[in-house]
Parts: C-alpha cells; sequence; structure tokens
C-alpha cells in the first residue's frame, strides 16, 4: 500500500489523468513504488511475472534474448507507459518472454498481475488504457520489423541514434559502442566504423562511451 504522500502525488501527476478517481484509489491501496538504478535488469526470459509495471519516471529498454546471450531491441517503454509483452503474459498466466533493462534511473509502480482482469472487467478507463498500451506496442514492433527488413544498417545507426536523443531528452547519447552493436544486432567493429563515418561527414560527435549528436 502506498502511503506516503509525496509518492501518491507523483502517481497522480504522471498518471493520474489516464484513470477515474476510484481506480487511482485502488492503484494506491495496492501499488507498490520500486526505485531501480540505471542498467537494472528488472525481468529476465523465463521469470515469473507477479507485477503489472508502470514507469513513473524513467525509461526501460525491452529485448528479446536468444540462448547465447545476444539480444534484439524490441521498443522502449517510458514516463506513463507499461510493457505489453509483460501485460500478454499475465493474461496468459506464462512467464516472461523478454529482458527489460533500465536506461536511466527510474521509479516503477508495481500493480499485482491479478488485478488486471477484474479491473478490466470494472474500469473503462482501465480499459482503454490497456487496448491503447497494445496497439502502440505492436506498432512500434513493426517499426522495428521495417527497420530489419527494408532499411541499410547505417539508416538504423541514424534512425536508433535519434530515438535515443528524444528517448532520454539529450542530444549526448551514453553508450557505448558495443552497447549499440547489441542493440541493433551488430558488430562493434562494423558500429565503429559506422559512427566514425557519421563524424565525419559533420552528423555526431564521439567522445570516450558518449555520442554527441548535432542535431535531431
Amino acid at each position: 500500500m502506498i502511503e506516503n504522500e509525496n509518492q501518491k502525488a507523483l502517481i497522480k501527476e504522471q498518471i493520474g489523468f489516464l484513470f477515474d478517481k476510484a481506480l487511482l484509489e485502488e492503484i494506491y491501496k495496492v501499488g507498490k513504488i520500486r526505485k531501480v538504478d540505471s542498467g537494472h535488469v528488472i525481468m529476465d526470459p523465463g521469470e515469473e511475472i507477479l507485477s503489472i509495471p508502470f514507469i513513473i519516471q524513467g525509461a526501460v529498454k525491452v529485448s528479446r534474448e536468444n540462448e547465447d546471450g545476444d539480444e534484439l531491441l524490441l521498443y522502449y517503454i517510458e514516463q506513463g507507459d507499461t510493457c505489453a509483452m509483460t501485460l500478454q503474459c499475465c493474461v496468459r498466466q506464462s512467464k516472461s518472454e523478454i529482458k527489460a533493462t533500465t536506461m536511466e534511473d527510474s521509479i516503477i509502480l508495481m500493480i499485482p498481475n491479478h488485478y488486471m482482469e477484474d479491473w478490466m472487467n470494472r474500469y473503462a478507463s482501465w480499459r482503454q488504457y490497456i487496448l491503447e498500451s497494445y496497439h502502440v506496442r505492436i506498432s512500434e514492433l513493426m517499426e522495428t520489423i521495417d527497420a530489419i527488413a527494408f532499411m541499410r544498417l547505417d539508416e538504423r545507426l541514424d534512425k536508433y541514434l535519434k530515438d535515443q536523443a528524444k528517448l532520454m531528452g539529450s542530444l549526448e547519447i551514453r553508450h557505448t559502442h558495443q552497447q549499440i552493436a547489441e542493440d541493433l544486432h551488430s558488430s562493434r567493429v562494423v558500429i565503429s566504423r559506422l559512427l566514425k563515418q557519421m563524424e565525419s561527414k559533420g552528423m555526431i560527435e564521439l567522445k570516450r562511451n558518449r555520442v554527441v549528436l548535432k542535431s535531431f
């Protein structure tokens, strides 16, 4: 139960407009706040899902991982979002199929998963939010598939950097070349070469473990 008035105020400010008052009161009663440092894995494939996560502050990267530990970026969830893949697992009562990693220091609201179906039946605002979340995430997944299938790697890299800048609200992206390569399912050598080409064209500036865009 959320008794801290500052936490209640933060929840109301960030997601309160999405839900009616009665549902918000239920969220205060059953929700728990979790503060997570940047780079922390909050969910692994095969993990039992006990709660639905809402991002109150920060951003989370959602990816798929194969048996060798290679990752493929699926989408990001940020302030006011939840994870559609997690919702799907809650409905099916199955284990996690994704890996979720915080991109920055984050505050996450955790709702026990058994409330999902009950609230779908009782609250129109909850039902609308869940359906909209599915729609948004599916659109982002389609965009990811299109990028992999139809865009050259240099185009995907340019799009990736711009998406990162918009997500973090900064032209300075604090990722190593290896991190970028993993997100794009490529090799560090190839990504480093493409980044150098972008720098020579004046599109970016490379610094130690950072990429600075000239513009969005």
